[in-house]
């Protein structure tokens, strides 16, 4: 054969695969004689606008599982891309409370989960001083990939921000806390410095917005104010 080794991406696997399907390598023989000069059917410019990737803006599935599944396998998710790499949420379903962050950073990708380093370990403190536990949560990003460089389109928030809700639903959390603009801005609309100090609702759950715990430890002043943040999450709603 020759040549230099190469590895292929995925996109590059499916491409060539197509290919070969095309070629009939997939057959010894081919019963129809195949035109190799017709043209292949266009596609109205009207129809791609409407017919989104399956599974990109409307998430179908019924159970957590399922969901998670999906999050971990589909190549049709707002910031895929060949360089980046998938960060899955964890934690226990019906949690006691559930995190949900900005897109994964590459200290986030590096520890394999939403919130990584440093910012993960002042996230358990955080969690202690209301009573709860790492194991205590369930924890979930905007997008599940890290994508250095990359820019969220309003596109890819509003696919986040359907997807996020379909999680809560599906997670069934008691409580949740957004962490950062991006979920804030995704699930409800506004900025981080209106929605502090607010109780929301989010597919039927007590919300209340905070600082990501990256940005408390870049500006420790902010922990006062996040102190009270979670304090108003803790409130009796009675």
């Amino acid at each position: 054969m020759g040549g230099d080794a190469k590895d292929f991406t995925l996109a590059e696997a499916r491409s060539a695969l197509t290919w070969w399907l095309n070629a009939g390598v997939d057959i010894a023989v081919q019963e129809e004689p195949r035109d190799w000069l017709k043209s292949a059917p266009r596609k109205s410019p009207a129809a791609s606008e409407t017919s989104p990737p399956a599974n990109l803006v409307q998430p179908s599935q019924e159970t957590l599982g399922e969901l998670q599944q999906w999050l971990s396998s589909s190549i049709n998710l707002p910031l895929a891309g060949p360089a980046a790499k998938r960060v899955l949420p964890h934690g226990p379903e019906e949690a006691a409370i559930m995190l949900l962050s900005d897109a994964p950073t590459l200290e986030d990708a590096a520890a394999g989960q939403p919130i990584g380093g440093e910012a993960w370990l002042l996230t358990q403190r955080m969690l202690a001083a209301i009573g709860f536990t790492a194991e205590d949560a369930y924890s979930a990003s905007l997008s599940c990939f890290s994508s250095p460089g990359a820019r969220m389109s309003e596109k890819d928030r509003k696919a986040c921000a359907e997807i996020a809700r379909q999680h809560v639903r599906l997670a069934k959390p008691k409580r949740l806390l957004l962490l950062g603009e991006g979920p804030c801005q995704a699930l409800l609309g506004k900025g981080h410095i209106a929605a502090r100090g607010h109780v929301h609702k989010v597919e039927g759950v007590r919300t209340v917005v905070t600082f990501h715990p990256r940005q408390l430890i870049n500006q420790p002043s902010k922990k006062s104010m996040a102190w009270r943040d979670l304090l108003l999450l803790m409130e009796d709603e009675s």
